[in-house]
């Protein structure tokens, strides 16, 4: 996303009482063998690092070009790609380029994991040939684009196009690793070129496809996806087609050592005579691939009766049966009837896969698209197992990715359409509930984009009691987590024209023997499940939160001790203030929530190092005459220590000149960012121009970022000058 140096400037968060807080903490918590040179609690207008980096640079507007395989060739921004054919395969090395494309996110744990044997949902990503918004790694200003957010029901995602080595774009597989989703790309060949192609790999020695199987499953382990969809989908030689068993073999035997979550699919179109002849089950025609990898997925054009033939397989939950939410061809539904799809293959105990769920994104009308995503994920919710979180922290603001405009603390600090996967967070289980057989009342959870605490929106829980019920209970989260000898929670929400309305968390804990309550600060019952009241004041590390009574969001925090527990279940619990004969209706949006392991006192994030700048392309405006340029910051952080980053930058004209107010560029999700297009002053001779670069780490468990952190990098900038002669 482009940002303007002169937009209106962001303001500061941090004041000074709570930066002085801050240090003090700091300087607790430093041990003897680290420098004073990094305490940050000075006044952070002035540099403050002895290791500081000047760039001088002259302006030219003539460089090199930077890689088109990783940049845009229009803005420069670091994009996602594919390889089109073998050559590009074999001739892969990873480059210095390359980091922008490294997935930062590992797979999360979950319960039940994968290789349980119940029936497993996956979902096949194909939309106008792939490669649209998604590939801006940085995100784009797109304005209603596609976004995927009910992972919880989801298994494996594929994402599918008909280049021959579809990679997956990073941003999803950050977005899918967040929730314990396998994420695979796809090797495709097609028609008569894919037949020679395949000849080629195939049909000759033992070693040329055992170096195409090395290269894809160096590709997975570098970039950090867990495998591949095989689709074959052009005649072979009886030669070839003999070699394919032992190809995939290879490749899953290898995949499986090089990556431990990795994945081979193999997709129901050639047989083992070599005819593309596509089956529709599970049988002796295509059995030779499917022994040699991880699961088949069929083909959508099945019946009953092909699902009864396959109910008794051994492997049958490694059997995915494909439901084309087009509906093309003879299939049993599509579009909103692909529950019919569903309810069938569950009654065979067989797993699903879905192909082209954004369906509701393509053909249906872009303003209601959140609206039809509920829709269609709302018919399949009885059909569609869930799995567990298994990690702490727990911390979600809800954002999917996708905004009409960036919140921060509740308000609003970038105007404008935004769409970025990478930022997308836990998303919770999306549901709708009749709460009496007449439909008097019900209860639902959904997207809200038109406000947020942080990111693009929150969660909107609305619904109405009937008349004779107190309240209801909303799931938000199923866990399957070990709990810590001492937790804190916290929410941040905002109720909306209910005033006889209350909210409160539940925390549901394993029914064991073994489980017991040690202590609760403002727990009401000691009982399986806990209803929590807040406490009376926030946590001290935690009051840098609160905005002073700017935001109309309320903030709640929570603290329980429990012993020899799991927790399974934390949701919302909405009740009446005061009793009333009739329905109510209440509307209540979830800014944050947070579940916190809070056993041993919270450090403060590093701060980054080593910030370095490359790649810089200057560009003037011929009618404005305006500056701009474009760059790439790399840094060194702890990893796994920060969910993202806020890059800032100030500039001035000349050294005397005081330092501009810091100005908000955008969010880092590695260590690497690209500023493209950055409006910047002119140098006025003899001074340069001068910017200054800050990169300030958000906390996985949003404990108090500190301010940035100037005076790392600087760079100054003179325009060339010609001497007469």
């Amino acid at each position: 996303m482009k940002r303007n140096l002169s937009a209106e400037a962001i303001p500061e968060k941090v004041n000074e009482k709570k930066r002085n807080r801050f240090a003090e903490k700091k300087k607790a918590q430093r041990t003897k063998d680290q420098p004073a040179e990094q305490d940050m609690s000075a006044n952070t207008d002035l540099p403050q690092h002895s290791d500081i980096k000047v760039y001088q640079e002259v302006i030219r507007y003539e460089s090199a070009p930077l890689s088109a395989r990783h940049h845009d060739r229009k803005t420069t921004e670091p994009i996602s790609f594919f390889l089109s054919n073998l050559e590009e395969l074999l001739s892969w090395k990873p480059t210095n380029h390359d980091a922008f494309n490294i997935s930062v996110t590992h797979l999360a744990k979950r319960h039940p994991p994968i290789v349980n044997q119940r029936p497993k949902t996956l979902i096949c990503h194909d939309m106008k040939g792939g490669y649209l918004e998604d590939r801006f790694i940085q995100g784009s200003d797109a304005r209603d684009p596609y976004v995927f957010y009910h992972w919880q029901h989801i298994d494996i995602f594929v994402y599918f196009s008909h280049q021959m080595f579809t990679l997956p774009p990073v941003s999803w597989t950050n977005a899918a690793h967040k929730h314990g989703v396998s994420v695979l790309g796809t090797f495709i060949t097609e028609w008569d070129e894919g037949g020679k192609t395949c000849e080629s790999f195939l049909a000759g020695e033992e070693s040329t496809y055992r170096a195409v199987a090395d290269q894809m499953v160096r590709l997975a382990e570098f970039y950090r996806f867990d495998g591949w969809l095989v689709n074959i989908e052009n005649v072979l030689s009886p030669v070839a087609v003999s070699r394919v068993p032992l190809f995939l073999h290879y490749l899953t035997e290898q995949l499986h050592q090089r990556v431990p979550s990795g994945l081979v699919l193999w997709y129901d179109s050639v047989v083992k005579e070599g005819e593309l002849k596509w089956q529709n089950e599970l049988n002796d025609n295509n059995r030779p691939f499917f022994d040699a990898c991880d699961g088949i997925f069929t083909n959508y054009n099945w019946k009953e009766e092909h699902l009864e033939r396959m109910a008794q397989e051994s492997r049958r939950t490694d059997v995915y049966i494909g439901v084309d939410v087009f509906g093309r061809g003879e299939v049993v539904g599509g579009k909103f009837d692909t529950v019919k799809s569903f309810q069938m293959i569950r009654k065979y105990g067989l797993s699903a896969a879905l192909f082209a769920p954004g369906w509701v994104y393509e053909c249906l009308e872009k303003e209601e698209f959140l609206e039809n995503q509920h829709k269609f994920w709302s018919l399949l919710e009885n059909y569609l197992p869930s799995h567990s979180l298994c990690s702490l922290p727990l911390c979600s603001s809800f954002c999917v990715g996708r905004g009409n405009k960036r919140f921060s603390y509740g308000e609003g600090e970038d105007i404008g359409p935004w769409c970025n996967l990478s930022a997308q967070e836990l998303q919770p289980i999306f549901s709708e509930v009749s709460l009496a057989e007449d439909g008097g009342g019900h209860v639902r959870t959904r997207i809200c984009p038109q406000d947020a605490w942080h990111g693009g929106n929150s969660l909107l829980i609305d619904g109405t009691l009937p008349a004779g019920m107190d309240g209801v209970t909303v799931r938000l989260f199923s866990l399957h987590v070990p709990a810590p000898p001492k937790l804190l929670l916290s929410m941040v929400y905002k109720l909306e024209g209910s005033p006889n309305i209350s909210v409160s968390l539940e925390l549901s804990t394993q029914d064991a023997p073994s489980c017991s309550i040690e202590r609760i600060m403002g727990i009401s019952e000691q009982v399986k499940v806990q209803k929590l009241q807040p406490l009376s004041e926030p946590p001290v590390h935690l009051a840098d939160t609160a905005q002073d009574g700017k935001s109309s969001w309320e903030q709640r925090y929570y603290e329980v001790e429990l012993s020899g527990c799991t927790l399974t279940k934390l949701s919302i619990h909405l009740s009446r203030l005061t009793v009333v004969e009739q329905a109510e209706n209440f509307k209540c949006l979830l800014g944050e929530i947070r579940v916190l392991d809070v056993s041993e006192a919270p450090s403060i994030p590093p701060q980054p190092s080593s910030l370095t700048l490359s790649l810089l392309r200057w560009h003037r405006d011929p009618e404005t005459k305006k500056l701009f340029v474009s760059l790439t910051l790399r840094w060194v952080h702890p990893v796994g220590s920060a969910s993202h980053f806020r890059i800032y930058c100030r500039g001035v004209t000349c050294h005397m000149a005081p330092p501009s107010q810091a100005h908000f560029l955008g969010l880092a999700h590695a260590c690497i960012y690209r500023v493209v297009d950055l409006a910047v002053p002119d140098p006025c001779p003899p001074a340069p121009g001068r910017l200054e670069f800050a990169v300030q780490p958000v906390s996985k468990d949003r404990i108090g970022p500190l301010p940035p952190f100037w005076g790392q990098l600087v760079l100054e900038y003179s325009e060339e000058t010609h001497t007469e002669v």
